[in-house]
């Protein structure tokens, strides 16, 4: 009986030359080649987290190659063999599967930090919240399963800082630490407001995302992006969570201008809690995007 690729014994970093596999895999590379007699063969890199490994498909190569693309999570049936002091996965059949059913963790960067302790941080850090009216928005959108699990997913962007699942709850638990560090250097600032605003200025981002063989956008977070994917999930949550207009109105200022006002569509400054929050999360994504890519970017 064949193994399964997806078994922890059975990564790609750990595949056994000489047995027969089959697992679900991401495509991350896919050519049609022919050989020297002329016939068609398909060049291949499947990877998971563990590694990569070339593969092969000799035996209907075109009938195949239409059955997935590049950047596919794809199930794989074949045999791991040794060539010119390489293994390789001699492919007798394979095809798309469809993302939903298999766990983006096997395929994708992970955070390092534990996901369990930044959730706990996330919910001590809306326990500091107290106004009533902000207090029962950060109630609701917790109390949210889906936006949990889509809030502890998400990575904060595809190639830049925090690239990688579970970079968004990371994110903003630092973003939400530092605006409640700055409450206490500057009390006049309304801490509620700032760290409420902390917590949710990214939130369009759980909205943003396709997760497969790479992490890719929705069609929403491609015609929209998350400052407005984030605006209307607040708005949503708010009005079912009685938060007043006034309250909401400096809520949305914030996220609306945590990229600044350059990026904000004409937008100004309106409250030293944006401009605060603005400040706050270019530190921490400048910060990380430096240990992460280096310094040249930022110099």
């Amino acid at each position: 009986m064949a193994s399964t690729a997806t078994d922890p014994a059975l990564a790609v970093a750990k595949l056994p030359q000489g047995q027969d596999v089959v697992g679900v895999f991401a495509c991350a590379r896919k050519d049609r080649l022919v050989t020297r007699s002329g016939a068609p063969y398909l060049a291949l890199e499947l990877r998971d987290r563990t590694g990569a490994i070339p593969a092969r498909a000799f035996r209907d190569a075109d009938v195949l190659a239409g059955k997935f693309d590049r950047g596919d999570l794809v199930r794989v049936a074949g045999r791991v063999e040794r060539f010119r002091d390489e293994l390789q996965l001699e492919v007798r059949a394979i095809a798309r599967v469809d993302p939903a059913s298999a766990d983006p963790a096997q395929f994708l960067p992970v955070a390092y930090r534990d996901l369990d302790e930044l959730d706990g941080f996330l919910e001590y850090l809306a326990r500091e919240v107290h106004d009533a009216g902000y207090a029962a928005l950060l109630a609701r959108l917790l109390a949210d399963e889906e936006l949990r699990a889509q809030w502890r997913r998400a990575p904060c962007t595809r190639g830049g800082h925090h690239a990688y699942l579970g970079g968004l709850l990371e994110h903003t638990v630092a973003v939400a630490t530092l605006a409640a560090e700055t409450c206490i250097l500057h009390p006049r600032l309304n801490s509620d407001l700032l760290v409420c605003a902390a917590l949710v200025h990214n939130l369009g981002k759980t909205r943003e995302f396709t997760y497969g063989a790479e992490i890719g956008l929705t069609e929403a977070g491609r015609l929209l992006g998350h400052v407005e994917l984030g605006v209307r999930l607040i708005d949503e949550h708010a009005r079912s969570s009685g938060l007043d207009d006034e309250r909401l109105a400096a809520l949305l200022h914030c996220v609306l201008l945590h990229h600044g006002a350059d990026a904000a569509a004409g937008r100004r400054f309106a409250s030293a809690e944006a401009l605060a929050l603005q400040r706050l999360n270019a530190l921490d994504a400048g910060v990380k995007g430096a240990l992460e890519h280096g310094l040249q970017q930022h110099m």
